[in-house]
């Protein structure tokens, strides 16, 4: 959030250097979310406005890091729901990066939720990487690792942004999260109970704020056989599509 902050997306819309209205959108529906189920947890019993209060109200009874996750993950999600009104009032990079992101959370939560699905072969390890109590779940959760740091993006292009993006995270994007991304879709329409996030990936693409017509963006130019490499060592036996556990 400081890191946010810094970056402008969070100042206010009316300001010379204004805010986005979209990130301040799903911030505050994150906040408010924890906010009130923190007052339910208390004794208070006000209506629920969504159901990610009720998440977050799980976590509060019994923290955990699975239940950390589908409580931020079902905040950001409605989020993202709620506001795709406003993301046509961003610039194209900005849009680009609001399915980044969101792949990555929903990543994130695969590996401890649905280690098979996350890394295959390696699934023993993804305990041990997604746990948001330690600092490998950095990787995957601070935008600082996908984002550029001011806000807004004008007057850089998407391949001008591709080509400045972070190499270990390209590697990840493209050699593990983008060949099951359908996977991680379902797995999490499922976990969160929100058919409408099957709506967000086509294809293989994610189309929430990117259009499925400039979809080459997610095929990779550079760093072809490090791609490869760990699409292969990540690959599950059952192969990605079959080797991810239903979630309970």
């Amino acid at each position: 959030m400081r890191w946010q902050i810094r970056r402008g997306v969070l100042a206010p819309t009316s300001t010379d250097r204004r805010g986005s209205p979209w990130w301040r959108a799903v911030n505050e529906g994150l906040l408010r979310d924890a906010w009130e189920a923190g007052l339910r947890v208390n004794g208070h019993t006000e209506p629920v406005r969504r159901p990610s209060v009720e998440r977050w109200a799980l976590f509060l009874h019994r923290p955990s890091p699975v239940a950390w996750y589908r409580a931020h993950n079902a905040s950001i999600v409605a989020g993202y729901l709620a506001h795709r009104d406003l993301v046509d009032q961003e610039l194209p990079v900005e849009r680009f990066f609001m399915d980044v992101t969101l792949a990555r959370v929903l990543y994130a939560d695969s590996l401890l939720s649905a280690p098979r699905l996350a890394l295959g072969h390696l699934a023993p390890a993804a305990r041990l990487l997604g746990d948001p109590r330690w600092r490998g779940a950095d990787t995957f959760l601070s935008l600082n690792n996908i984002l550029p740091n001011r806000y807004p993006l004008e007057g850089i292009g998407i391949h001008e942004i591709l080509a400045l993006e972070n190499y270990w995270g390209r590697l990840i994007d493209y050699g593990v999260i983008l060949p099951r991304l359908r996977a991680l879709y379902v797995h999490a329409a499922l976990a969160l109970e929100e058919p409408r996030l099957l709506e967000m990936v086509r294809d293989g693409s994610p189309v929430y704020a990117w259009p499925y017509e400039e979809r080459s963006v997610w095929t990779a130019t550079r760093g072809q056989l490090a791609i490869r490499t760990l699409m292969m060592i990540t690959r599950s036996r059952a192969g990605v599509a079959g080797g991810w556990a239903h979630p309970r």
